[in-house]
């Protein structure tokens, strides 16, 4: 691109929508430079030889190298402004060793062999100086090597590869649309990703892997003039782990219902029509009476919820208290696993965590520490029957193996145990959402997440939506607003009363999940059919207590 070309398109504004943050060692490059080639495997292969062979002439008894070049592309805009575009790359090595029965990491951006071969060195003297105060040696789960393998995200076409006009001339129509359609505000973003990820270890494993990830995503505001007052609808898009095919709706992609959905393409015009009506509809819809109501949960809105009171619940180390400074510990204790018959949920309740779903943000062929990876259930008719480990914890809870869900944000970071994706299991009997609407005589539908809250030990919750309707002798009535439910997390899921079947399941997730200190990001997805749960507590979020 040229320089007046960005200068045009970006007015050299950030706006109000900002940056991710972004990992050590990220610089900004131009657009063609994403499209140009890295390093070879053949190359990638001699420097993880180097960096393997010096690591164990210090003393390491077990390495790993990820050799990564990560690339992004961030489009913003506002209104009738672009506000910033950023493309950006972060390249080089992170080294992982054991030695003297202790972990040590260490990174560098000085990918040659001598910089590979000092970073092997400094991993080691790390492990070194960590086992002086260690009390038990680090316990790896067996790992079989499998040469050299490859894996890729099946895509159809690389947002990269897209002109940059095609993509900014289609959030632009995507804000043009919301202002004509009566909107006072929107804006619109387009996010990529590509992880070029080369990972050896000691085990005999030299896997190459080419993950790519989008998410569009608007968000649309309306004032009320007489009262001041506004309402916002964001878009009802997933982040995918696909191409820009994801932008490319087909009319088996559309799921029927009160607002238009989609499965496993996305047709932005159309959702930012329907977002425009929908803030429209919710300056004067009505603002919900508190009290006990059947809650009918879309896939949109249920992800979320499925995110914070299953999915890190079931994180081992969170479990095991690792967490406990940052984001909490679980109520999921080990005691309750041992017992073989803790009911989480009602029996409807089926959750697998899965490495591998097509079009999911967390598929990989295999993990960060080089496990192949594959799927497992977290709970079974209800039943806690597992959690999410990896090598070093696996026997903690009798695992002869990993179960492939260790992962880094970048190179510089250190490989550690994150989210798979984590999925309630649809209904097995056939059962649409207008079935499962049909016999609820007081009751809400939701569709879209917001705003949430939980406690440190993911025990009680609060999550809000995006937009709200009153259910009402089996059928939809209106719009509401204001609505929020509450709920104790065991009671919440032993209120699952009705799944709807494969036909309505759908992902949602999110890019950037944050756990770990230093802090990292992950990119995980979560599946569901539309799901109803009974005599639950919906507060109005507009009305002051006391």
């Amino acid at each position: 691109m040229k320089r007046k070309d960005f200068l045009h398109l970006a007015g050299m504004g950030l706006g109000s929508l900002v940056l991710p943050t972004l990992p050590f060692g990220t610089r900004y490059i131009d657009p063609a430079e994403a499209l140009q080639e890295g390093i070879d495997v053949a190359t990638k292969k001699q420097l993880a030889d180097i960096a393997l062979n010096a690591a164990k002439s210090g003393g390491a008894t077990y390495t790993d190298v990820r050799i990564g070049r990560y690339l992004n592309q961030f489009l913003f805009t506002r209104e009738k402004r672009v506000q910033n575009i950023a493309n950006t790359e972060s390249f080089g090595v992170g080294i992982r060793v054991i030695a003297n029965g202790s972990w040590g990491f260490a990174a560098t951006n000085d990918v040659t062999p001598d910089g590979v071969a000092r970073t092997a060195a400094r991993a080691v003297a790390v492990a070194k100086a960590n086992a002086k105060i260690i009390t038990e040696p680090v316990q790896l789960a067996p790992q079989q090597g499998y040469g050299e393998v490859s894996w890729k995200t099946p895509i159809v076409k690389s947002v990269f590869e897209v002109p940059l006009q095609e993509k900014i001339d289609l959030l632009m129509q995507v804000n043009g649309l919301a202002l004509s359609g009566g909107a006072n505000f929107i804006n619109s973003a387009m996010l990529a990703i590509n992880e070029q990820k080369y990972f050896a270890s000691t085990d005999g494993s030299y896997i190459d892997q080419d993950i790519h990830r989008i998410y569009p995503t608007f968000t649309v505001t309306k004032i009320d003039k007489a009262s001041g007052k506004f309402q916002t609808r964001r878009s009802l898009s997933s982040p995918m782990g696909m191409g820009y095919e994801y932008l490319t709706p087909t009319p088996e992609s559309k799921v029927s219902g009160i607002v238009t959905r989609y499965k496993d393409r996305y047709d932005m015009l159309e959702d930012v029509r329907n977002a425009t009506a929908d803030v429209t509809q919710k300056i004067t819809a009505k603002s919900v009476e508190p009290g006990k109501y059947d809650l009918v949960l879309d896939p949109s809105h249920l992800w979320l919820t499925i995110h914070e009171s299953v999915a890190h619940p079931t994180e081992l180390d969170r479990v095991l208290g690792y967490e406990a400074n940052y984001a909490g510990t679980s109520f999921l204790t080990l005691d309750k696993w041992k017992s073989g018959n803790f009911h989480f949920g009602s029996k409807l309740m089926n959750i697998e965590a899965d490495k591998l779903q097509p079009g999911s943000l967390g598929a990989v062929g295999y993990d960060d520490e080089g496990v192949k990876c594959g799927k497992w259930e977290l709970v079974k008719e209800g039943v806690l029957m597992n959690y999410q480990a990896i090598r070093d914890q696996a026997h903690i809870i009798g695992l002869k193996h990993s179960q492939g869900c260790c992962y880094a944000q970048s190179w510089a970071d250190v490989q550690f145990q994150r989210m798979p994706n984590v999925s309630l299991k649809p209904g097995a009997a056939k059962l649409s959402v207008d079935d499962i609407t049909r016999n609820v005589q007081k009751g809400i539908y939701i569709i879209g997440d917001g705003s949430f809250s939980i406690d440190q030990q993911r025990y009680n919750f609060q999550f809000g939506g995006q937009t709200f309707y009153e259910i009402k002798d089996g059928k939809i009535v209106g719009m509401l607003k204001d609505v929020a439910y509450q709920a104790i997390n065991q009671e919440f899921w032993n209120s699952l009363v009705a799944v709807a079947d494969e036909s309505d399941y759908r992902l949602g997730g999110a890019f950037n999940d944050g756990k770990g200190q230093p802090g990292q990001s992950n990119a995980v997805s979560h599946g569901s059919s539309t799901a109803r749960f009974n005599g639950v507590n919906v507060i109005n979020t507009a009305r002051k207590i006391g």
